[in-house]
């Protein structure tokens, strides 16, 4: 009698074959799935001790079936913060499947993180008749995830967002490759300093970074500063002089709001992208450059197309890689960390020794509706440090706009009959489920310590382990 496996329900079953061609053919076919899975799959008997591993497994334990077979679970799939075996008996004992998220160590001392799957097996009579481990090999996975959980900063960007980490992710696969990028976003949201940090982790790291408003110029003086020009090519050209894409040369060129160039100045750069070479003002010599590009606008560039005040040839050849900069109050959890950046930088330029900010003006960043992104934020610090005395920098000391905000908020809170509690209560509540209950990060974006966050939930009655377990 011949016995092979059949996957029933959450579990396994040991059945006898009718003939022994039909078992000899359902083993080769259960064996050939069995090895060529990626996944690692161990079978185990009713004592836990090891029956097979597949190649999977063999390679993701660094063992040989050989020397694993007759051996316990636990020696063979050493668990460091949970017991194997622990596992199997409740896989065993409630007749489900079990699984579990942890680390093994391999017999070299290498470590690996598997996301771990338990079922029971059972015999021709449904007694359980041993295990089934399936482990999926997560390492890259978890490294990736703590990689960005704790990244707050990219060059001189600044945040531990979902949508920051994101971004980050994205410019270093940029940076990868010289590909054209178009960035986008609006007024204040730090495309220049994307522009920047592109730059900064590329293979041109070492050539120039030249960068070049495209709206703060006419026409003509644009294009003599793009492309340069020869001497004598109009009044005032005593002498010829190069262009930023030729002093970009080896690097990376920014074109900041490319939205405002003319239709000439389009048709010029559009030659550019596709042939990789200028000719200055009043010359007739094509020069080559090695240039990568990198064009940046507040304006959106497929209404311009639509509009006809974009060349749609142009717009295509710009947005090889778009790259989309959040607004500020797409990512309200950084304001903390940005504004206690800009106190840093901007304390000693001011001459004030103010050391933090306060917890009722951090609310007020918090609610603001930073019309004015990340550049506003800037700025409302700067003016708090001007107008600031003492260590702690005040809710009164923020701009005028801000502090708009503030009074009728307040007064509406009164004017309904509610307290200041209620609002406390409210943003605590925001600021927990923004980070899931994490105390440890909701206290930052108050701006206040844990032990503080914690005294207050306790007052307010806001359960301190949440829908999480509110570390």
């Amino acid at each position: 009698m011949v016995l092979h496996l059949q996957r029933r329900g959450d579990g396994f079953v040991v059945v006898r074959s009718g003939t022994l061609e039909v078992c000899m053919a359902q083993k080769a076919n259960m064996e050939a799935i069995f090895h060529s899975v990626a996944d690692g799959i161990v079978t185990l008997d009713d004592e836990f001790r090891v029956v097979h591993l597949n190649r999977a497994a063999r390679a993701m334990l660094r063992t040989a079936e050989d020397r694993a077979a007759g051996r316990p679970a636990t020696e063979v799939i050493p668990g460091r913060l949970w017991d194997v075996e622990e596992l199997l008996r409740r896989a065993l004992g409630v007749g489900e499947t079990i699984r579990a998220r942890e680390n093994l160590v391999a017999v070299d001392g290498g470590e690996i993180r598997v996301l771990v799957t338990a079922s029971r097996l059972h015999d021709p009579d449904g007694h359980a008749a041993g295990a089934v481990v399936v482990l999926r090999d997560i390492t890259h996975e978890r490294e990736l995830e703590t990689l960005l959980e704790s990244r707050a900063t990219m060059h001189s960007l600044v945040g531990k967002s979902r949508v920051m980490q994101e971004l980050y992710h994205l410019l270093e696969e940029v940076a990868r490759t010289d590909s054209t990028v178009l960035i986008q976003g609006e007024s204040g949201t730090g495309k220049e300093l994307v522009a920047d940090a592109i730059h900064r982790s590329s293979r041109r790291a070492g050539g120039p970074f030249v960068k070049v408003n495209c709206s703060a110029l006419s026409e003509s003086l644009l294009e003599s500063e793009l492309f340069g020009h020869a001497k004598g090519a109009f009044t005032g050209a005593t002498q010829d002089r190069i262009g930023r894409f030729e002093a970009a040369n080896g690097g990376t060129l920014l074109l900041d709001e490319v939205g405002d160039l003319s239709e000439r100045i389009q048709v010029k750069l559009l030659r550019v992208l596709q042939e990789r070479e200028i000719e200055r003002v009043g010359d007739t010599r094509v020069r080559k450059v090695d240039v990568r590009i990198l064009a940046a606008t507040h304006q959106p560039l497929r209404e311009l197309v639509r509009d006809g005040r974009f060349r749609e040839d142009l717009f295509y050849r710009l947005n090889v890689v778009p790259v989309h900069v959040a607004p500020l109050r797409e990512r309200r959890e950084d304001i903390p960390a940005l504004a206690k950046r800009f106190l840093h930088d901007l304390r000693e330029i001011a001459g004030k020794e103010i050391e933090r900010i306060s917890p009722d003006a951090m609310r007020a960043l918090l609610d603001h509706r930073w019309p004015g992104n990340v550049r506003e934020l800037r700025n409302a610090i700067e003016h708090a440090l001007v107008k600031g005395r003492g260590p702690v920098l005040r809710v009164e000391d923020l701009p005028r706009e801000i502090l708009e905000e503030v009074a009728p908020r307040e007064a509406s809170s009164h004017a309904a009959g509610s307290v200041p509690r209620d609002a406390d209560r409210a943003l605590i509540l925001e600021a927990l489920e923004r980070t899931r209950w994490n105390r440890t990060a909701a206290a930052e974006i108050l701006g206040v310590d844990r032990s503080t966050l914690w005294r207050r939930m306790k007052r307010l009655g806001i359960g301190t382990n949440g829908p999480g377990n509110g570390r």
